[in-house]
């Protein structure tokens, strides 16, 4: 620290690493300005990483004060993306509810608006926990993790038309044929403005793996003789939410940054970080 700002860790055109304890850091930086917040926070696991990981119980509670500088920090529009994975209870083949208590939290003792619940499918997850999984055979391989959408109002900058997907082969088809406008057994209405419209909008299922063993950041890590980050999550996440929720310019702030995919995405997206 110089004075009360922060020396960043290294830096680029678009943006800055800041090596520190985040409650210490955030307190510098000036209020509403922040265009989205996207993040991956150690998650509350009995079997704990190297880094640690907050207890189920106290979860919240350890969370809330990073939360009140996100509120802090983001603008009018701006929005908060907490990746979280849910968690196993101790001996007991149910599920923890530390990651709902904290949404709630987040959105009744903050005032933090839930814009939409997004869920990451990773389907190169192993069999998780065995002892429910692979050995009793109770329970099936736990593939999920919950994508929460927060926002200081209900009225976040948003765009889905900036992350259109592809249309199906049988939605070309259909496009290509044309469609006769009529109410379907569903009840939708399908009027004669049914058209092409660039692409399908995505659903809030995000489908990607996180294997990447060939990446630059792992080579890198080879090369230098450093050992790599134990939890990263895939890129494909935050650049969704980075395209989706912001535009040029805009700056996005990851406080879990491990080893920074974020800083990667925004670099190749435009954003400053």
């Amino acid at each position: 620290m110089t004075g009360s700002h922060p020396v960043p860790f290294y830096e680029t055109r678009l943006g800055r690493s800041y090596l520190g304890d985040t409650l210490e850091l955030l307190p510098s930086f000036p209020d509403a300005s922040v265009n989205l917040i996207v993040t991956s926070p150690p998650y509350a696991l009995h079997f704990k990483k190297e880094y640690g990981n907050p207890d189920q119980g106290v979860y919240v509670k350890w969370f809330l004060p990073f939360a009140r500088q996100f509120h802090r920090l983001l603008k009018e529009d701006g929005s908060l993306v907490i990746d979280i994975g849910g968690a196993w209870q101790p001996g007991r083949p149910t599920r923890s509810l530390y990651h709902f208590e904290l949404l709630i939290a987040l959105c009744r003792e903050l005032g933090f608006h839930l814009a939409q619940e997004f869920y990451w499918y990773n389907p190169a997850k192993l069999p998780s926990p065995a002892e429910w999984v692979n050995v009793r055979k109770l329970r099936v391989k736990d593939a999920v993790e919950c994508l929460w959408w927060l926002s200081r109002t209900p009225w976040p900058k948003a765009d889905n038309q900036s992350v259109l997907q592809e249309y199906s082969p049988d939605m070309q088809r259909l496009l290509e044929r044309g469609y006769r406008a009529k109410e379907r057994p569903s009840g939708h209405r399908i009027t004669r403005k049914f058209k092409d419209n660039g692409g399908s909008i995505p659903p809030n299922v995000i489908v990607c793996g996180n294997n990447d063993a060939n990446g630059h950041y792992l080579s890198r890590c080879n090369e230098t003789g450093r050992r790599p980050h134990p939890a990263r999550f895939p890129s494909p996440i935050p650049l969704f939410f980075i395209r989706f929720l912001t535009d040029k310019g805009d700056l996005v702030l990851d406080p879990f940054a491990g080893s920074n995919t974020t800083g990667e995405v925004c670099e190749a997206e435009g954003r400053r970080w």
